[in-house]
């Protein structure tokens, strides 16, 4: 069998080549790739992943972050339209057209890239598919390191091929670790291959807060601690990259 031959550049030509920039959907926090949204059951990771959705469809600010405004397709593969409507209502006054929902799709195996490729060439404006939850489109019950790996990696290529990002909801396993990656369910093969990582975690100063911790190749590390308001909207209370100390775990004055 004849081995394919690599294909290279050599360094003065790529730093010569004129290259697109990292496109963002999320300023800082988002960029164009995979991304996935880890949390415990019932924490409000749902709640959160539909705010950002309804956000950036109306191209408007996530916290202090700028969002890039463009078609939305969001899988909520655990509910039912009833639900979908109410927890809209509950956040939004007005829903733009250009965010989609969907209560099932296929999965990994069967026909989900395609689904996904053919709502971006109906709509080419796409820049966001959120997918809740990532289990409910897995191919197989492998969860070793080599099949998390392998499904990721087939929904990475899937987003880099069509420019947009595609953020994963997950779940965390029960058993406590001091690194919140380690906390996803599954192996390490699931954050291998993900652009970014963000893990909501229940905070130590009150029930209604939470601490999202984003990790990425192409963002700051940041703590971004968080409470969850009374219309189920996640507020900003504050940012390590702007407050550092917080990282130190130092008093900053009525935080």
């Amino acid at each position: 069998m004849q081995t394919k031959k690599l294909q290279v550049v050599d360094g003065e030509t790529l730093m010569d080549t004129r290259l697109e920039p990292t496109r963002f959907v999320v300023e800082q926090l988002l960029p164009q790739g995979l991304a996935l949204l880890g949390g415990a059951p019932k924490i409000g990771k749902s709640w959160l992943t539909l705010d950002l959705c309804v956000r950036v469809a109306k191209g408007e600010q996530l916290w202090a972050f700028p969002t890039r405004q463009g078609t939305v397709l969001y899988l909520c593969l655990e509910d039912k339209w009833q639900r979908i409507q109410e927890r809209l209502n509950d956040i939004t006054d007005e829903v733009p057209p250009i965010i989609f929902f969907a209560i099932s799709a296929g999965t990994i195996a069967d026909g989900l890239a395609a689904q996904i490729e053919a709502f971006a060439k109906e709509h080419p404006d796409t820049v966001l598919v959120a997918i809740d939850t990532f289990q409910m489109v897995r191919q197989n019950n492998d969860v070793s390191y080599a099949g998390d790996y392998q499904d990721i990696l087939l929904l990475k290529r899937l987003a880099d091929r069509l420019d947009i990002c595609l953020l994963l909801v997950h779940h965390l396993r029960k058993m406590f670790d001091a690194d919140p990656l380690n906390r996803l369910s599954g192996s390490t093969g699931i954050t291998g291959a993900a652009d970014v990582t963000m893990i909501l975690d229940k905070s130590r100063r009150s029930e209604q807060n939470a601490t999202l911790t984003c990790v990425g190749r192409d963002i700051e590390y940041r703590e971004l601690e968080l409470s969850f308001s009374e219309n189920h909207v996640w507020q900003l209370v504050s940012d390590s990259v702007t407050q550092p100390a917080l990282l130190r775990g130092i008093s900053t004055g009525g935080m």
